[in-house]
């Protein structure tokens, strides 16, 4: 999408999903990022999580999971001001691209979240305490 003579003064436009929490409640897990980059958005990558992760990491995925899933439902979604880092947690599993001229290095790529393998990966980011 081209923002137009905004984008050529001040770099890349994003959009901020109002609401959307910062970071994992009583915690550094960023959830979202404050400005744009101005050489470009982060590329999404799919990072591979192993069986030995640490359970804060995991935590921190469950609760990122879990303010999509209320943010957003099963509905696409833009990535805006979501950090990439914590995305790559999910992405190409929980969180998919949603169209297929996807680009990886735009605000504006849209996601979608795989509501069968979130569930299944992730059960505890849909239970209505979020303490399973």
């Amino acid at each position: 999408m081209d923002h137009g003579p905004l984008c050529r003064i001040w770099g890349p436009v994003m959009i901020k999903h109002r609401g959307f929490p910062g970071r994992l409640p009583g915690t550094d897990f960023q959830f979202v990022i404050r400005r744009a980059n101005p050489k470009g958005a982060t590329p999404l990558t799919e990072r591979e999580r192993f069986r030995d992760r640490k359970p804060a990491d995991r935590r921190a995925d469950a609760g990122f999971l879990r303010a999509l899933w209320e943010h957003f439902g099963d509905q696409p979604f833009e990535r805006g001001n979501l950090d990439a880092g914590r995305l790559a947690w999910l992405f190409g599993r929980e969180v998919k691209a949603f169209e297929e001229s996807f680009d990886p290095e735009s605000y504006d790529a849209l996601l979608v979240i795989d509501v069968a393998v979130a569930r299944s990966s992730f059960p505890e980011a849909f239970s209505d305490r979020g303490d399973e």
